[in-house]
């Protein structure tokens, strides 16, 4: 197996994260509560697609490590999947999807922002381009998966 750099485990990780990412919307999407908010969880999983195939794209490009970066992914989907089964196991209700959401989110967010800050450092326009674009798209899940918590406590603290 070829040797990997940091960088290359990180892009193999937020590989895996928007692989995650798309079950993660979708399990949500299914729990009671989360109808209102189905949109939001289709556009969100509709970008962690587009961050899966831009990356792929990316990984395309290397030479003699595709292979084992996207067995560094598919080992980073296995463990997010794994979390999400373990956090969510027994709830039903979407507040408590949106909150796993929460995290997922933020620790997808950090991800790219650390894949933009080796790139920049190993001098990657490439790689930089790219997180710089998910960056933005991950600010505006964090941001939505915000507001959907906050709107699903207000009509439960209501109810």
């Amino acid at each position: 197996m070829a040797e990997l750099t940091p960088l290359d485990e990180k892009l193999g990780e937020v590989l895996g994260l928007a692989q995650a990412a798309q079950d993660a919307t979708s399990h949500v999407a299914k729990m009671e509560g989360a109808d209102e908010f189905e949109d939001r969880l289709s556009r969100m999983a509709d970008e962690a697609v587009e961050t899966e195939r831009r990356t792929d794209e990316l990984l395309d490009s290397l030479d003699g490590k595709k292979t084992a970066i996207r067995e560094k992914g598919a080992e980073t989907k296995s463990e997010a999947k794994e979390m999400m089964q373990t956090y969510l196991a027994g709830e039903d209700e979407a507040l408590d999807g949106f909150e796993f959401l929460t995290m997922a989110e933020a620790a997808e967010l950090g991800h790219w922002e650390i894949v933009r800050k080796m790139g920049e450092t190993v001098g990657d326009s490439t790689v930089t381009e790219l997180a710089d674009w998910a960056v933005d798209v991950q600010r505006g899940h964090v941001e939505a998966v915000r507001e959907s918590c906050l709107a699903l406590a207000e009509s439960e603290a209501a109810a």
